[in-house]
């Protein structure tokens, strides 16, 4: 006779042994959901501005800000395991020195929740098309009651704004040349390995068709940024860390 330590131990490896096989099962059978992602990238606007990219910067930089529209259909990105695809857009652009690799910079990103995933903060809500939108007489919505307009997947973007500045580690963009947009993504499953945008076709998969914006460049800044203005941006980092270190803002006296 077996004791009743040694019966719990035996059913409870025979569960975790089920639900480890289960699970194998459930990751293993995306690979038979066919995938077809396609993406249109377009550039609306970039400008080079030198100052602070950030309220904590206190040194001068050059920065570029990039608008976009962005077109995409990863709606076959989304099965029975798919939990949320985290997207993101990127700016690629040579390196100074031709033995370093391309740098890569992360302007725009947003989490493209699944049909089943709870509803969280930080997923992101389509903006509502101004065709469809609502009279300002209607009432709120809670954020937990906003939908997509579109299907999970379906993104139309026009002359979207970027929610991180590029700044290169010399300090310098204006000019450069052969910078490019690069849509990405990552597939978070509930259960199963984290998988990455792919460009080739894999057995039932087909690569991303699309997906890149036409090159560019960076412009010269324009002759309008004034030293007032630089001056005003080195106040307000100085400033900044004042305000950091605990120090009150100074008063002003009146004339």
């Amino acid at each position: 006779m077996h004791s009743t330590l040694v019966r719990l131990q035996n059913v409870f490896g025979f569960f975790t042994t089920v639900a480890f096989s289960v699970a194998a099962v459930i990751a293993l059978s995306t690979f038979i959901h066919p995938q077809s992602p396609s993406a249109s990238v377009e550039l609306k606007n970039v400008q080079v501005v030198r100052g602070r990219p950030h309220y904590y910067s206190y040194k001068k930089e050059e920065y570029a800000h990039i608008k976009f529209d962005l077109d995409t259909d990863l709606s076959s990105l989304f099965n029975w395991n798919t939990k949320q695809v985290f997207l993101y857009l990127k700016a690629v652009y040579p390196s100074k020195t031709p033995d370093e690799p391309a740098s890569e910079a992360i302007i725009w990103d947003a989490i493209l929740p699944g049909t089943s995933a709870p509803w969280h903060q930080n997923h992101y809500i389509h903006p509502t098309p101004k065709s469809s939108a609502k009279s300002k007489n209607s009432k709120k919505t809670k954020p937990e009651d906003a939908a997509s307009p579109y299907p999970p997947g379906i993104l139309k973007l026009s002359g979207q704004r970027p929610k991180y500045q590029i700044t290169d580690i010399t300090g310098r963009l204006q000019n450069r040349t052969d910078v490019q947009l690069e849509l990405g993504w990552n597939v978070q499953p509930w259960v199963g390995a984290l998988l990455w945008n792919n460009w080739e076709d894999f057995g039932m998969w087909k690569g991303l068709l699309g997906g890149r914006s036409d090159k560019f460049d960076f412009p010269s800044i324009k002759a309008g940024k004034t030293a007032a203005k630089e001056k005003l941006d080195v106040e307000k980092g100085k400033e900044g860390h004042r305000l950091e270190a605990g120090g009150k803002q100074p008063r002003r006296k009146g004339n």
